[in-house]
């Protein structure tokens, strides 16, 4: 649980800014930045923005006028070394607490943060691969959920094909050659929603809307459509809860685009190794929390939820996915994934970061 307090983020980097960010989003509720302390020249001025109070050299004296309860370390690995003897002197001794920034914003927003990711702490984490134990639990789950939903929906089965063949012309099932787990592709089942098209046509959903029939509408906005995976999930290609299996003919753009994330350590990373650690899943934490993506941009947002679950993939995390995912479910809140404008993450807007503006000289009055 993250309470609310006073926040002095060391380093003025990608990182802080979307501690800057994410923190004012949530107007307070978790704390509020209140100064940032780097060796980087400060200049210009702006009201809304924490200020940038000086030199690393000079923490002590800025503790002593700030006064936070946590400092949070934002500071780029080729900017030198932390300086801890001062943060044990000046911070650790009177109570206030020191958190890196990336565990920090996991805390605060369930996703990883990319920018600060590298191969180093990766490895010393102790996080990758996840639990054999849990991984032995959750597959177990999964198909003992998917041999009952299979038995019981047999007969929704059959009203959903005639429906879909009386509409339209073509196959009942929509099969698409996915990505699973370990980078191995299988075929994934859903019932058809869309006419049947020859041309060459894009992969995002939004790009479709025109081609969805009426009852491909239904079975969208009920999930409908996603029963035919039990089978999947009776196979061993997915399970229940996981990242969602991307179309293996959108894999190599996703792989270029993703190892180029890190703009802190400038460290090329494979995420897409990390995310294929696990099944893939009908339902995942990335979609209880930002659901459809519809660009690039918007699958790496999913991309920090994916590996978050991966990190700290527990029996429960999956209790509170499944939970989510039917609050959601019966609340009528998912999207059938055709509509244009940006889905919603939960509670929290996708994050842009931006340069922020800080005062030349150390300001008492206003850092207070």
């Amino acid at each position: 649980m993250i309470r609310r307090e006073r926040i002095l983020v060391l380093g003025l980097t990608r990182l802080a800014e979307r501690i800057i960010h994410e923190t004012e989003a949530r107007a307070g509720a978790c704390g509020s930045v209140v100064a940032v302390v780097d060796d980087l020249s400060p200049g210009g001025k702006s009201a809304t923005d924490p200020p940038l109070l000086g030199p690393i050299a000079r923490l002590s004296e800025i503790v002593d006028v700030v006064r936070p309860q946590r400092i949070v370390v934002a500071l780029a690995e080729r900017r030198g070394s932390t300086p801890i003897q001062a943060l044990f002197e000046s911070c650790l001794v009177r109570g206030i607490l020191i958190e890196e920034a990336s565990e920090w914003l996991e805390r605060l927003t369930g996703q990883l943060a990319l920018e600060s990711l590298n191969p180093t702490s990766i490895v010393y984490s102790g996080k990758f691969p996840p639990s054999p134990l849990h991984q032995a639990i959750a597959r177990a789950a999964s198909w003992l959920v998917a041999a009952t939903g299979l038995a019981c929906s047999l007969p929704l089965f059959a009203a959903i094909a005639i429906a879909i063949k009386l509409e339209s012309d073509g196959p009942v099932l929509f099969v698409q050659p996915r990505v699973g787990v370990n980078g191995r592709p299988f075929n994934l089942m859903k019932f058809r929603t869309m006419r049947a098209t020859v041309a060459p046509h894009s992969e995002w959903a939004a790009d479709n809307a025109a081609r969805v029939t009426r009852v491909g509408k239904w079975l969208r906005a009920l999930r409908l459509d996603e029963l035919p995976q039990f089978v999947n999930i009776l196979r061993g290609e997915m399970n229940l809860i996981g990242p969602r299996p991307h179309p293996v003919s959108n894999l190599e753009l996703f792989t270029l685009v993703s190892r180029n994330l890190n703009e802190t350590t400038g460290t090329s990373v494979g995420y897409y190794r990390l995310r294929s650690m696990v099944r893939p899943g009908l339902t995942g934490w990335a979609q209880v929390r930002y659901r459809y993506a519809n660009n690039l941009e918007e699958e790496i947002e999913k991309l920090r939820y994916d590996l978050y679950y991966v990190k700290h993939a527990s029996v429960w995390l999956d209790l509170r996915i499944l939970a989510d995912t039917c609050r959601v479910l019966f609340s009528g809140g998912l999207s059938d994934g055709v509509r244009t404008e940006r889905p919603a993450v939960a509670s929290v807007p996708t994050v842009v970061a931006r340069r922020f503006r800080a005062p030349r000289k150390l300001n008492p009055t206003r850092a207070a």
